[in-house]
């Protein structure tokens, strides 16, 4: 307890030396109300001649923060509380804000995005989804444009023109995934005006859990088609669904499962849920070999063979339609877990995804070649200040120190909490939670209070939904399959008598009004009549106009507006009077913030609310990481199915539960860290050798560099055998460096007694500048540095592209290495460090080879190694089912058996030249 009083001790501390700034803001804000539309815009520059003047950011604050606020209520009708600047410091200070659900974080977000705007340096605004970054973009970006600032937004599908349109604005919405494969294609292109991005300086991250958290084990990849041919997903699936399996009982202890489960199963296989695993027992083994007429599975030549097999058991055991992926439009689409939506555009990478295919009977597409990649964490820590906000985050503060530098501040509500949250409800069965359910939807939907139903599982959602039809309980649906109309449905779910089902974290980012929210009926009515979005987001805003349609939808909006608010604020009242909304969560979520963020929904600036929880210890959370204790206490009690039991016991151990596997899950987050730390700083030496070649700096001493490099390497190499010239390879050297990239014949090293290896060094060095001047004299300097640029560029690329697949192939086999008590980080970091200096070598070798021999008469200029306008972006989970993105290709395949008919593989036929 005295922890958690120095906790809140703490945080009461930083809001009371940020209340200090504040009670400025609030001291000079009549100096502003004053002001004119004019005066006010004029502010903007003020701002940013003090900035130029040598004040600091923190020096304008005040004044930036006032500016802000009485321009948001001129445009808006909206100004900031107080409590909403105590937000605004905080994220100006690089720091997570945690408000509540309904504060008005969009709101909050707007004064430290337009302090940091006056820099010149850009912002970016990060949202969860494409609809909130237009939104507001469009919603909050009036108040910017009102004063002068430029607004931009960068959603998927645009144009590179577009994107660097808006990355040049003062201030940018877009999502996470949006910037960070953005980041990637700019260190692919080849020319320094296709990039599109600024310097990272600051951003503000809306949602900061969901984000940096939660999509943490999901590093971002760009990939372009690979070469496998998919016959095999084909077998593998037929022989799995021959073999019979059991699932583990997750109390079994691992060393004894383990050893039973290969030598002693009568089964095939079995499956660990727990682990998310699946492994063929002795049986299974033996119907492999059979099947697939090998003599040793384990021979690693049949790797491939093994991994399939492995990928299709998963695919059938663990991967559920409905729950894991829904098939839309016949393809698999993934289903977020932590938000219910559709992923559209990405693929479970390593052979999942079409091991799923495989299973649900559709088009099976060739997997992909990881051409980029980067994760979240790696990618925003690359911003000079960060910060972020969510209505749910201190939970997690440990994992955003570590890892971002970031501390989590409690913002005080703008008025009390009246929710009340009740108890969880236990239960031995599904069958009797769901009974229990039920029930409660169906008494509360009688008196009228409005009902969200939070669910984890579109199954879940939709036998809910069966359930209530047969008790004639009206409602709405809204899951994956219903995810156009999310923001209509849960603005609307505070309605008198209204029953939502949804997915836990579906409408995050838009707010249930008790009664109905008038603003976006009103906007609705206007789109019937036909006006456009652009019209309506004029109409909606207080800026005055003179142009006669906006004036006409503005009379049109707020008779519609004012005509649904005298409705909307009657039924407010009845809302409220039957208890405001009611939140009931059908099972715990494996993270307690995705519990908190459900009942955040109720509650809203001071509304009445409730909620509570009913579990069944059949849960999977329950069932995969309660202890034996609940179980224990349940047969004491003999309960019985439709008995409900409240205990601080249970409490405890539902608690516990969750801790443990959010101890996992930031394992799991920090494994994947460790790992693409070792490739991150192998990535920023080839993006800023690359960067360097785009600014167009002269490379000439790096060229020459390289051929030192090479001549020291040769020269020892052919050496090293003893400590005279009659002993060294000479004729080996020589042989070596025509190979490299002197012409035939060239090398003459004269009278050998006198040699020593330094005279050696010297004469080849002389000799390999001597033919570079003259090639260069012949060419032209000028010409000759662009194509030192164009070879350089060429070599990193495609040298770079099979690194990244070598470091792919080393990090998947590494974990092996724990067997023998080896540490595979450690040992990644070390075998990493040597691929990668080979690969430098590699690189210092081919570019100089290409600039000795290229001839005079060939047309060189910059090709694009990897097309950067046709390639697929995706995330893929490393450490849980991976998910990355394969573009469809309809090309032959290295190993697919030629189209001209022959009965050969391609690339033994037609393809042996390609």
């Amino acid at each position: 307890m005295e922890f958690i009083k120095e906790l809140f001790g703490g945080n009461k501390r930083e809001i009371k030396k940020i209340e200090k700034i504040v009670d400025k803001i609030e001291e000079i804000e009549p100096n502003f109300v004053g002001m004119s539309d004019a005066e006010l815009r004029g502010m903007t520059q003020k701002l940013k001649d003090r900035l130029s003047g040598g004040e600091t950011l923190d020096d304008i604050l005040p004044e930036a923060f006032a500016t802000m606020r009485e321009a948001a209520k001129r445009v808006l009708g909206m100004r900031h509380y107080r409590v909403q600047l105590i937000g605004g410091v905080v994220l100006h200070q690089g720091r997570i804000a945690e408000m509540k659900t309904g504060e008005g974080k969009t709101l909050v977000a707007t004064l430290p995005v337009y302090l940091n705007a006056l820099s010149g340096k850009g912002v970016h605004v990060v949202t969860v989804n494409d609809y909130l970054a237009k939104r507001d973009k469009e919603w909050m970006g009036s108040i910017y444009e009102f004063l002068g600032l430029t607004v931009g937004v960068v959603v998927h599908g645009q144009t590179p023109e577009q994107k660097k349109a808006a990355y040049n604005c003062d201030i940018t919405y877009g999502t996470n995934n949006e910037y960070g494969f953005d980041y990637l294609r700019d260190n692919m292109v080849i020319y320094k005006e296709n990039m599109t991005q600024r310097e990272l300086n600051f951003a503000i991250v809306d949602e900061v859990d969901s984000i940096l958290i939660d999509e943490a084990r999901t590093p971002l990849i760009i990939s372009g088609p690979g070469d496998k041919s998919t016959g095999l997903y084909h077998d593998a699936n037929t022989f799995v669904q021959m073999l019979k399996g059991r699932v583990m009982d997750p109390s079994e202890d691992k060393q004894d499962r383990f050893d039973r489960e290969y030598k002693e199963e009568t089964v095939d296989f079995t499956v660990d849920e727990k682990g998310h695993s699946v492994m063929l027992a002795e049986n299974g083994v033996a119907k492999a070999e059979k099947y697939f007429n090998i003599e040793n599975f384990a021979d690693p030549k049949n790797m491939e063979i093994s991994h399939h097999i492995n990928q299709a058991l998963k695919a059938h055991n663990l991967m559920k339609l409905d729950v894991d992926y829904v098939i839309k439009d016949g393809e698999i689409v993934i289903v977020d877990e932590f938000t219910g939506r559709l992923m559209f555009g990405r693929r479970y990478s390593d052979g999942l995804h079409q091991a799923i295919e495989a299973k649900e009977g559709l088009e099976v597409q060739r997997e992909s070649q990881t051409l980029a990649s980067i994760t979240f964490q790696n990618y925003f820590r690359m911003y000079k200040k960060l910060s972020g906000m969510t209505g749910t985050a201190k939970t997690e503060e440990e994992e955003f120190k570590s890892i971002y530098g970031m501390d989590v501040v409690l913002i005080p509500t703008n008025r009390p909490i009246a929710r009340k949250d009740e108890a969880d409800s236990v239960y031995k069965t599904d069958e009797g939670k769901f009974t229990a359910v039920v029930d409660e939807i169906e008494m509360r939907y009688r008196t009228g209070q409005p009902i969200l139903v939070g669910t984890i599982a579109i199954e879940t959602s939709e036998m809910l939904s069966g359930m209530l039809k047969r008790k004639g309980v009206r409602h709405q649906v809204l899951n994956a399959k219903q995810h156009e109309k999310e923001a209509e449905i849960v603005s609307q779910a505070g309605r008198l008598g209204s029953v939502t089902i949804a997915t836990n974290m579906a409408g995050r980012g838009t707010d249930i009004v008790l009664g109905g929210n008038p603003e976006f009926m009103a906007k609705k009515e206007m789109k019937k009549l036909g006006y456009s979005d652009h019209i309506i987001s004029l109409a909606t805003s207080f800026i005055e106009t003179e142009d006669p349609e906006i004036i006409e939808a503005k009379d049109k909006y707020k008779g519609i507006y004012y005509d649904i608010k005298t409705q909307t604020d009657e039924e407010q009242e009845k809302v409220k009077a039957a208890g405001g909304l009611c939140i009931l969560g059908t099972e715990r979520h494996e993270s307690r913030r995705i519990d908190n963020q459900l009942r955040g929904r109720a509650g809203r600036q001071g509304d009445p609310g409730m909620s509570k929880f009913f579990i069944s210890l059949e849960d999977n959370l329950m069932r995969l990481f309660g202890s034996e204790k609940i179980r224990s206490v349940v047969d004491k009690l003999g309960m019985e199915d439709d008995m409900p039991i409240e205990h601080s016991l249970l409490s405890k151990s539902i608690e516990n539960a969750q801790k443990k596997v959010e101890g996992r899950n930031f394992g799991i987050r920090k494994h994947v860290l460790q790992f693409d730390d070792v490739m991150n700083k192998q990535r920023e030496i080839i993006y800023k050798e690359r960067r360097s070649v785009l600014e167009g700096e002269n490379i000439r001493e790096n060229i020459m560099s390289m051929i030192q490099k090479i001549v020291d390497y040769s020269v020892e190499r052919f050496t090293a055998e003893g400590s005279y010239p009659e002993e060294w390879d000479l004729q080996g050297l020589k042989e070596s460096m025509y190979s490299a990239y002197l012409p035939k014949d060239s090398i003459d090293f004269g009278n050998i007694e006198n040699l020593t290896r330094e005279k050696i060094k010297d004469m080849l060095l002389d000799l390999s500048v001597s033919l570079y001047e003259q090639k260069e004299a012949l060419i032209g300097e000028e010409r000759m540095r662009e194509i030192e640029r164009i070879i350089l560029l060429q070599v990193v690329d495609t040298k770079w592209v099979d690194h990244i697949d070598a470091m792919e192939q080393l990090r998947q086999g590494i974990g092996l290495r724990a067997v023998g008590q080896e540490d595979p980080v450690r040992a990644y970091q070390f075998e990493g460090f040597d691929m990668f200096e080979e690969m430098i070598r590699s690189i210092q070798e081919d570019t100089i080879k290409f600039m000795f021999g290229f001839s005079l008469e060939e047309r060189i200029e910059r090709k694009q190694v990897i097309d950067v306008d046709h390639l697929s972006q995706s995330s893929a989970d490393l450490d849980s089912p991976s998910q990355t993105t394969v573009e469809k290709d309809d090309r032959v395949g290295r190993n697919d058996l030629c189209p001209c008919g022959s009965g050969k593989k391609y690339k033994k036929c037609c393809g042996k030249n390609s």
